[in-house]
């Protein structure tokens, strides 16, 4: 008999996100599944008018093949940016991905052999968790407070675990809690990172949507010891399907990921890294920046009003500060996953909590809410559909 799978896939199940999206194929259902920016976010007049631009001027560079490292002037403009919020180093590399998802897949790839352990927040992102899997990994999740993972939870891993290889945590309005770490928590979390010699791999998609509070130093900034591993992307600021992210660490074990890209996907799409760099070139970038906060700190707040008014005082709610997520968590005692099938029967979609636990198996009685794809209408009659089932349902 054919066995057609290999062991690093064949225990990988579907992402729920996906399998749930599944459903907002039916156009009366209201998705509070998605983690897409908000529509009215994308530059498209100037995308359009840069692409243009890019086939005029220089249509062979655009579509020829390039090298891996990434488009050069890009690499230059990232690393000016970096160096100037003291996130590149002297030391440093800078390689530009597919994405934030690649550099986190080609630092597992590099890093990691079967049996090795990574330790993630509990929960996380599911794409990631999904990349770890596929290497034959274990995957420890540590639980986190409002503060971000819990030191002496991590500690103790770290002590049980000798074959960890790193920490991969989400430190800006995490996905999916929106919670974000804070600078203590970050300074403690690093501290027990060099102190038993394991890398911190910062995953930070959603840092640039602050739309309150203060922004918090991050863990490549308050680095001095090669530890930390930076992953950017332009996915939530400027176009998620151009795929275009950065991985920034010490130069050694960067040029081992260039080596990892080039058996797989050789470079990043150049044409999307040209108008990448376009754009940030042509652009007020920090302007840009600024609409889209005020997009989502408008879009949160009508979320956050709309389940505050319909939701039952029980139903507990994350306050993120940026980023796109609201975390949803109910008493143990009602089953969450009955509730959000029946909501999704009501045409309203949202992710059950177990979908981001480093053990799937693990019971979850929390779920993820997004705030940044529906209209305001939909925001509106969404989360009144969700107070209606969650008051005849959670009794």
């Amino acid at each position: 008999m054919l066995k057609p799978f290999s062991d690093k896939v064949a225990g990988v199940a579907p992402s729920a996100i996906r399998e749930i999206l599944k459903f907002t194929a039916d156009p009366e259902v209201i998705s509070f599944a998605a983690g897409n920016p908000a529509p009215e976010a994308f530059p498209t007049e100037k995308i359009s008018e840069i692409s243009a631009e890019i086939f005029r001027d220089e249509p062979i560079n655009a579509l020829q093949y390039s090298v891996t490292e990434g488009y050069p002037k890009l690499r230059k403009w990232l690393e000016d940016d970096l160096r100037a919020k003291n996130i590149f180093k002297d030391g440093d590399m800078l390689i530009v991905t597919a994405g934030a998802q690649q550099a986190i897949e080609v630092t597992a790839k590099i890093l990691c052999n079967e049996g090795d352990v990574i330790i993630c927040e509990n929960p996380s992102f599911i794409g990631s968790l999904n990349s770890f899997r596929s290497y034959g990994v274990n995957l420890i999740g540590v639980s986190m407070d409002e503060n971000g993972m819990k030191p002496d939870e991590l500690e103790a891993v770290l002590k049980a675990n000798p074959k960890t290889k790193f920490i991969y945590t989400i430190p800006n309005f995490q996905n999916p809690t929106g919670n974000t770490t804070t600078l203590e928590r970050r300074k403690e979390i690093l501290a027990l990172a060099k102190k038993y010699g394991v890398y911190v791999l910062e995953d930070n998609p959603y840092g640039a949507l602050r739309f309150a509070g203060e922004d918090v130093t991050c863990y490549k900034e308050l680095d001095d010891n090669k530890n930390v591993i930076y992953a950017g992307t332009f996915s939530k600021v400027l176009a998620p399907g151009l795929r275009v992210g950065y991985l920034c660490a010490d130069a050694e074990l960067v040029s081992k990921a260039v080596v990892g890209m080039q058996t797989s996907t050789v470079h990043t799409n150049i044409w999307a890294q040209i108008l990448a760099y376009r754009f940030v070139t042509e652009v007020d970038f920090n302007e840009h920046l600024k609409g889209l906060q005020a997009i989502y700190r408008g879009k949160y707040q009508r979320m956050a009003d709309a389940l505050k008014v319909n939701l039952p005082d029980f139903v507990q709610l994350s306050q993120p500060q940026g980023g796109l997520f609201i975390w949803a968590t109910i008493p143990e005692k009602y089953d969450m996953n009955a509730f959000c099938l029946e909501a999704v029967k009501r045409k309203v979609a949202v992710v059950p909590g177990n979908a981001f636990n480093a053990d799937e198996s693990a019971v979850s009685h929390s779920f993820r809410i997004n705030f940044s794809t529906p209209t305001n209408e939909q925001i509106d009659k969404g989360c009144e559909i969700l107070g209606k089932c969650a008051k005849e349902l959670l009794v």
